[in-house]
């Protein structure tokens, strides 16, 4: 494989909904979901926008 080659990735509904899910109660900042699951932070906004979930576009701090 070559350095400029993408690779598209398919997700399926749940688990965009368990990401979303995730970031909603705090466990995780969407950075270390993007980090933990391998998702580019774009894509992760993308489905933000997809399931209408504005309340999540800005999240930057992590729930104690």
């Amino acid at each position: 494989m070559y350095k400029n080659d993408k690779v598209i990735r398919r997700y399926s509904e749940p688990f965009k909904l368990k990401i979303l899910d995730e970031l909603s109660i705090g466990k995780h900042t969407k950075s270390e979901l993007c980090k933990l699951y391998s998702i580019a932070p774009t894509t992760v906004n993308e489905w933000i926008k997809k399931y209408n979930r504005k309340d999540l576009m800005n999240t930057r701090i992590k729930n104690a």
